[in-house]
């Protein structure tokens, strides 16, 4: 059979099969993530049937679902909003920074992955999904809640200390010395000023230049405008992803509205090819040794997450009840702690179980989370009865 033909038919397959995965997710109540990487798994090296033919398309795809996730998460927020939660939650910020991602930094140290793989591994177990917590408050019904603004307060902070991280990592995973690292963090920290004031002080006219009336039109100009600040991002060693994600917050109001509404569906497809890839490039024998030390900071990692949540709530004199759904909802894990190990893994320089360890992780804690933020409430409800009739 002609390759192109066999390339279409395992394409069409592999998204066929993820719409099904998508939908048993969905109806089971969890996100689809750890199903996309479930499905990588098994077609990837070592898994039931090797898929070969799309491999070009599927890294391209990949790093645009990269793109499109990190640009959707800037549209979310404008420059006000950003700066804005920055001061209201950067001290629970900072102790969500260090009681998360020390206990990733530890277990790449005692596997001995060395200070780069500790670094990437810091990122992993740090940084919350937005989507998947998003996507459970919209369904609980929670986004009135009097927690929510700090919970999003607190995704607010992750976000731009990731647009501080992923440029460190990228320099360290590409070999740069001391003075090189620095380098990129001033670059990037430049680059983050200079595109806040931007957007606060001209945000209009960086949504003008990609609005428009006709949808075709508007959806080119967006797609092209992130897929080229991207690129030139990229090339200044601040990561492509942080491109993005500095672009979203750049475009603001109506149009930011329509972007998202317009993209939403192309994100989701790149993504899911995205962790679809992740899965692929993971052989599934290289999960057992490390799956041990996944529970184990599933454990820790859900703790120290409840504790960020009910500090920050507490600081802004909510009750239990909220602290507790407050610091369940920032359990999930998901979307962004894969882009970091796959920056490290498909930069070949740090140990490839880290890409094991990660799987093995996000799927715990994509489950953990929304089941976390479920039932947080019944059993709040449980203890305090409990405590009331002692």
């Amino acid at each position: 059979m002609h390759t192109t033909a066999i390339s279409l038919i395992e394409l069409g397959a592999v998204f066929f099969g993820l719409g099904l995965l998508g939908r048993i997710a969905w109806k089971i109540g969890i996100s689809p993530i750890p199903l996309y990487l479930l499905g990588g798994l098994a077609f990837g090296a070592g898994g039931l049937i090797p898929l070969e033919g799309i491999e070009e398309f599927a890294e391209l795809g990949a790093e645009i679902g990269v793109i499109l996730l990190l640009l959707l998460l800037g549209l979310e927020y404008s420059a006000e909003e950003l700066v804005t939660g920055l001061k209201r939650s950067w001290m629970a910020g900072l102790l969500d920074l260090v009681l998360n991602a020390v206990p990733g930094a530890a277990v790449a140290l005692i596997l001995g992955w060395g200070p780069v793989g500790a670094m990437a591994m810091a990122g992993v177990t740090y940084i919350s999904s937005s989507g998947i917590i998003a996507k459970v408050l919209g369904d609980l019904g929670r986004l009135g809640n009097r927690e929510t603004p700090v919970v999003l307060a607190i995704l607010v902070f992750e976000d731009l200390a990731m647009a501080v991280y992923l440029p460190i990592l990228t320099a360290l995973l590409a070999g740069a010395t001391l003075w090189g690292g620095l380098t990129a963090v001033g670059v990037s920290l430049i680059v983050i000023t200079v595109v806040l004031v931007i957007a606060l002080k001209f945000g209009r006219y960086v949504s003008m230049v990609v609005d428009s009336k006709e949808p075709e039109v508007f959806l080119l100009r967006v797609l092209g405008a992130a897929l080229l600040v991207a690129g030139v991002a990229a090339q200044l060693k601040v990561s492509a992803a942080v491109g993005a994600f500095l672009l979203g917050i750049a475009i603001s109001g109506s149009t930011a509205e329509n972007a998202t509404k317009m993209l939403e569906p192309l994100r989701d497809l790149f993504a899911a090819m995205f962790f679809v890839v992740f899965g692929l490039n993971t052989n599934p024998k290289t999960i057992p040794p490390v799956l041990g030390f996944a529970v184990a900071l599933a454990v820790v990692t859900t703790l120290t997450k409840v504790i960020t949540g009910w500090f920050a709530a507490r600081q802004q004199g909510i009750g239990r009840l909220g602290r507790a759904r407050a610091g369940a909802a920032l359990v999930a894990r998901g979307e962004f702690s894969i882009v970091i190990a796959g920056l490290a893994v498909t930069a070949g320089a740090v140990d490839s179980q880290l890409a094991a360890l990660a799987t093995a992780y996000v799927l715990l804690m994509a489950i953990l989370g929304p089941v976390a933020a479920r039932v947080v409430e019944p059993v709040a409800y449980f203890w305090q009865r409990k405590l009331a009739k002692s």
